[in-house]
């Protein structure tokens, strides 16, 4: 099963090594890795998606808690939470026709960027699934690819 694992740490040099080293040293697979600025300046948040079964994650959770950069440790998805990623797709302009640009202009969840080289670059904010989803649909005049990996919140 897919989880997401939020970690606050100390913004030492090493920090992330030790985490995805701990990560490496016990097979565990990284799906995506994400550290940005938390709401302290002295730390920074780093969200991880990775998979197992609960007692899995739950010995990760630990072992996360017991290094010492780490400030907190804690499993989102076992709760209401909100999760979101980043997608930019670039597509050439000649692929897409004028009822598509349309289609694409109306979803909330899409902003179409033009660019001065004839290309079109779509960025996406949604659910992992969704964008998924939204890739899919598009596989066939998309160009490149770049995703952020996910981000996520307990919303209760």
């Amino acid at each position: 099963m897919r989880h997401i694992i939020s970690v606050l740490l100390e913004n030492e040099s090493g920090a992330l090594s030790r985490v995805a080293g701990l990560f490496s040293a016990r097979s565990f697979n990284i799906e995506s890795l994400s550290v940005a600025p938390s709401e302290d300046p002295s730390a920074s948040r780093m969200t991880i998606v990775t998979s197992g079964d609960d007692n899995v994650i739950e010995q990760i959770v630990k072992q996360l808690d017991k290094l010492l950069d780490v400030i907190e440790v804690s499993e989102i998805t076992s709760n209401e939470h909100i999760e979101r990623e980043i997608a930019f797709v670039k597509i050439e302009n000649k692929s897409i026709d004028e009822s598509m640009m349309e289609d694409l202009s109306k979803n909330e969840f899409l902003k179409v960027h033009k660019t001065k080289n004839n290309e079109i670059i779509i960025e996406c904010v949604d659910s992992p699934k969704k964008i998924n989803d939204f890739l899919r649909s598009i596989d066939k005049i998309a160009v490149k690819i770049v995703r952020s990996g996910s981000v996520g919140v307990n919303s209760n």
